[in-house]
């Protein structure tokens, strides 16, 4: 680990990767002792490290016991997809009028690495190219205030492609397709047909049934 970082900081940044890209998954039990001894420290930064991801609504801690991984609220989960839906539609919607040639090529490359990622069964990195694939064309949108936003569901965000892609069964090369219908609908300008392929798209990757939309 680098030394750049407290070893309280270590263990805060080695114990919530692994919360967001679903190594430790929800309603996991874990000890002090057995992520110290992992990390090869002592259980004090790990302490410090399990209170503060407490305090962000990663744990629950239970004295003697240990620390719960909490799982993923099935309404904060419709709230994230919500607000995502929310954010990429205004995106894609503020883009029609835009030159999109560079947006195009950018979403094309990574429509390619997903497929590579794929066939390699590489789930983890996959899932974190379908996070950037995403947050594109919002960025390519020029909006900061709604960059900025989306950028605060990120690590949600992440978390949840991490547990749906992991879940299984999942039809990875069906959200690969839904991804290339995606990117085609923005390269030609259709915010609206964006907006109804999202939605689908969102509900089946994520098992969720979005009212209201």
């Amino acid at each position: 680990m680098s030394k750049m970082y407290s070893s309280a900081e270590n263990a805060y940044r080695e114990v919530k990767e692994r919360i967001l890209s679903g190594a430790l998954s929800g309603g996991e039990l874990i000890s002090e002792g057995e992520v110290a001894a992992d990390l090869g420290t002592s259980r004090t930064p790990v302490r410090e490290a399990f209170l503060r991801l407490e305090t962000e609504g990663w744990m629950k801690l239970y004295p003697k016991r240990g620390a719960l991984v909490v799982p993923i609220p099935a309404d904060e989960a419709e709230h994230v997809a919500y607000a995502r839906y929310v954010v990429e539609a205004a995106a894609v919607r503020a883009l029609a009028n835009a030159d999109r040639t560079t947006l195009a090529a950018m979403l094309m490359s990574s429509l390619e690495r997903q497929r590579t990622l794929a066939a390699e069964g590489d789930l983890d990195r996959l899932a974190d190219e379908d996070t950037d694939f995403h947050r594109s064309y919002v960025i390519a949108a020029g909006n900061p205030l709604l960059a900025g936003f989306y950028d605060s569901l990120r690590e949600r965000q992440r978390r949840m492609n991490s547990v749906a892609f992991h879940r299984g069964p999942m039809d990875v090369d069906l959200i690969i397709d839904q991804h290339v219908h995606l990117a085609t609908l923005i390269t030609d300008g259709d915010g609206d047909g964006f907006a109804t392929a999202l939605v689908e798209h969102l509900a089946g990757v994520h098992r969720l049934r979005l009212t209201g939309l």
